[in-house]
């Protein structure tokens, strides 16, 4: 119950962004989504969470795009959302998927966004992917989460720094050297 509480609020949420044209606010959605994701590990928490961050990539970019018909594409979105939205609170699983599917759909059938539309949820996928891992999720886990091949998610958060990576650096030779001889004094 409390689950899908949280993603009617998400979802509302991500409709007034989305009319409102508020990349910032529909990428913290996605983020939050994404930690959701991990704690109860759901594909459709993630998959929200890729829509989500896709909708504000494509709001960021939505002049150098050229969308046309930009009105006309965010009330179909609007509509799939409230539909999903309706799902989930008839307690609907499988109709609340099919709209995310269909949201999906509708995203890369745009025959001039179909190329970028692919590349930003592959990217998506794949960091959203990285965030379940900070988490403490395995990588095996969240590569079959995602859908996703565990080379292409290994290989993104190996390319990556973390947060924790200052730690994670060995000291120089010289300095292992100088703590040696100070150990055996």
């Amino acid at each position: 119950m409390e689950e899908r509480d949280h993603l009617v609020q998400v979802l509302s949420q991500t409709k007034s962004a989305l009319s409102s044209n508020d990349s910032l606010t529909l990428h913290s959605l996605s983020n939050q989504t994404i930690h959701s994701a991990s704690i109860y590990q759901h594909t459709d928490y993630t998959i929200t969470a890729i829509i989500i961050y896709t909708l504000s990539k494509l709001i960021e970019r939505k002049y150098s795009l050229r969308i046309k018909n930009w009105g006309e594409f965010i009330n179909k979105i609007s509509s799939l959302l409230s539909l999903s939205i309706k799902a989930l609170q008839d307690d609907n699983q499988s109709a609340f998927l099919e709209n995310l599917e269909k949201i999906r759909k509708f995203l890369t059938s745009s025959v001039n966004l179909k190329p970028y539309i692919q590349d930003v949820f592959t990217k998506a996928s794949i960091n959203k992917g990285a965030k379940i891992y900070e988490h403490g999720i395995s990588i095996e886990q969240t590569a079959k989460l995602l859908g996703l091949s565990q080379w292409e998610l290994t290989e993104y958060i190996g390319s990556k720094e973390t947060s924790d990576s200052k730690y994670a650096r060995t000291m120089n030779v010289k300095s292992r050297a100088k703590m040696a001889m100070e150990f055996f004094q």
